[in-house]
């Protein structure tokens, strides 16, 4: 009976003997070589006359076939240092059942990745952005963008805001004061009554601005010629006074 192949099925030459051995439900430790070999050596030939190239794992491991047939066909068996008699395939089923173990591990390893696949919905998410941009028809640009894509310029964007949060600000306040108006603060105070002492005035606005402007304009009155300052009782006071007052005393 005559049987057809395709090398996408088997991804190693250890993969196509363990295919002929279930196939042909062969015990793995009691394997017939010779019917095994000639299976293995038809499929390269197969690949030969479909002008598909053979890799060198598959030649090695023909080679490694036919070494073992020629060795089980000596009549001089060999025997290990105890006098027990080495079965040359020995190390070829050693081989297959680790290809076996660890292609069951990667079988099960697939299942469970297929089943973690299932339960997150929107895992792939560029596939599910490129169907979107497809279907609402959004710009080119836009059909390229990732996860990491939306995350860094989110970082960005934070960082810029933590940047302008924590600038120094200055704050410009404008207040209703001015040395001409102070100015004619003092002389209005001043116009019926004689004297007024600089603690007066800063009782009647206390605020730290209001003081120094009334000061300036004090300073700016004696300039002009306009009061003079009489010490007064108490630390640090003093009396503002008109200059005409103290000239019709004279």
């Amino acid at each position: 009976m005559s049987f057809e192949i395709k090398l996408p099925l088997f991804e190693g030459p250890f993969d196509l003997l363990l295919f002929f051995i279930e196939r042909d439900e062969l015990d793995i430790n009691d394997i017939p070589i010779s019917k095994i070999t000639k299976d293995f050596l038809d499929y390269l030939h197969n690949l030969e006359q479909m002008n598909i190239e053979v890799a060198s794992e598959f030649i090695l491991v023909a080679a490694t076939l036919m070494r073992i047939k020629s060795k089980m066909l000596l009549p001089r068996p060999q025997l290990d240092e105890e006098g027990n008699e080495i079965d040359p395939r020995e190390e070829l089923v050693k081989h297959l059942l680790e290809y076996k173990k660890y292609k069951s591990v990667l079988e099960e390893l697939k299942e469970m990745e297929t089943s973690q696949i299932d339960k997150e919905k929107r895992g792939n998410l560029a596939k599910e952005l490129r169907h979107l941009s497809e279907t609402v028809n959004v710009e080119s640009e836009l059909q390229d963008l990732d996860l990491y894509k939306l995350l860094k310029v989110f970082q960005n964007v934070m960082e810029r805001y933590e940047v302008e949060k924590n600038k120094p600000r200055h704050e410009v306040i404008q207040y209703p004061y001015t040395i001409s108006g102070q100015r004619d603060y003092i002389m209005a105070n001043l116009t019926n009554r004689t004297k007024i002492s600089f603690g007066e005035i800063i009782e009647q606005d206390a605020n730290k601005i209001a003081v120094i402007f009334n000061f300036l304009a004090i300073l700016e009155l004696l300039q002009l010629n306009m009061i003079t300052l009489i010490i007064g009782e108490g630390f640090n006071n003093f009396w503002v006074e008109k200059l005409d007052e103290v000239e019709e005393k004279a």
